[in-house]
C-alpha cells in the first residue's frame, strides 16, 4: 500500500509551529529561566564540535547549520574565534556542501587555540585574521579574502557590548549578500532581568548594553535586512533569539 508523500505538509507544519512558538511569551520566559539555571553549570561551555570546544547552545548550532545548508554561502565571516569550535563547525558544513571558506576574525587568537584550528582536518577551509574587527586595516584584510561575486554570510560573536556590536553591524552588514544571513550572537542578554544576567564571565553585559540593543538600533538604520520569523520563532533555549537576519537587498 502506497504511503502519501507528506514532505511538503511536514515542512508547512514545522513553519506553522515555529511561528506560533515565536509568539508564545510564556514559553520564551520559561526557556530563559531554564537557561539561567543551566548557566550555573557553564552549559554553553560543555559542548565540542569534532573535538574542539564550540561554546554555543545546541539550538543555535542547529539553526546555523540550517541557514548554511539552505543558503550555501561561499564565504562565512565570524568575528570572535574563541577556542575555534564554531569556525570548525561552519567549515565542516562548507566541506559537506563542497565549496567555501570561513574567515575567523579575533583581536586575540591565542597560540593554543590557533594550534587546535590549524591542525584540524577542516583547517583548509579556514582563514584566521588577528586584529580589532572593526578597524580599516582588519576590514581590508577580510575583504581581500572574498572573491569577486562571492555570496557572503556574517556571524558576529565577539565583544558583546552594544557600541561594539553596532560598530560591527555597520562594518560587516554591507558585506552580506542578498539571500544570505547575518547572525548576531547572545541577543538573549537583551531579555534578561538584572537577576538573570550571567555573571560568570570576564565581562558582564546588562540589558541595554548588549547585542540585541545594537541589533535594534541597526535595523532602524537600514532596510537591507529582515528578521526570519520562522527560524527565530523556534529559538528557545538559545543564546541568539531574534538574532538571525536575512539580507533582502543587493
Amino acid at each position: 500500500m502506497a504511503v502519501a508523500d507528506d514532505r511538503l505538509a511536514f515542512e508547512a507544519h514545522k513553519k506553522e509551529m515555529s511561528l506560533a512558538l515565536g509568539k508564545d511569551d510564556d514559553a520564551f520566559r520559561q526557556s530563559l529561566d531554564t537557561l539561567v539555571t543551566l548557566d550555573k553549570y557553564d552549559y554553553s561551555y560543555l559542548w565540542s564540535f569534532m573535538g574542539v570546544p564550540i561554546i554555543q547552545m545546541p539550538a543555535d548550532v542547529m539553526a546555523t547549520q540550517e541557514v548554511i545548508w539552505n543558503t550555501k554561502p561561499d564565504i562565512i565571516i565570524e568575528t570572535g574565534v574563541a577556542r575555534g569550535g564554531s569556525v570548525i563547525f561552519m567549515a565542516a558544513m562548507l566541506q559537506l556542501i563542497g565549496k567555501g571558506k570561513v574567515i575567523g576574525v579575533d583581536i586575540d587568537i591565542r597560540a593554543h587555540n590557533r594550534d587546535s584550528i590549524e591542525k584540524h582536518p577542516m583547517s583548509s577551509r579556514i582563514t584566521l585574521i588577528e586584529g580589532p574587527s572593526t578597524t580599516a586595516e582588519t576590514l581590508a584584510r577580510v575583504k581581500a579574502e572574498i572573491p569577486a561575486g562571492a555570496s557572503v554570510m556574517v556571524v558576529l560573536d565577539s565583544d558583546h557590548s552594544r557600541d561594539h556590536v553596532l560598530d560591527e553591524l555597520r562594518t560587516y552588514g554591507p558585506l552580506v549578500t542578498e539571500g544570505q544571513y547575518m547572525v548576531v550572537a547572545d541577543t538573549v542578554l537583551g531579555w534578561a532581568e538584572a537577576s538573570q544576567t550571567p555573571t560568570k564571565r570576564s565581562k558582564i553585559w546588562r540589558a541595554g548594553d548588549e547585542p540585541y540593543a545594537a541589533l535594534k538600533a541597526y535595523i532602524e538604520e537600514t532596510n537591507r535586512f529582515e528578521t526570519d520569523e520562522a527560524l527565530n520563532g523556534k529559538l528557545v533555549l538559545s543564546s541568539s533569539p531574534r538574532g538571525y537576519l536575512r539580507c533582502i537587498d543587493k
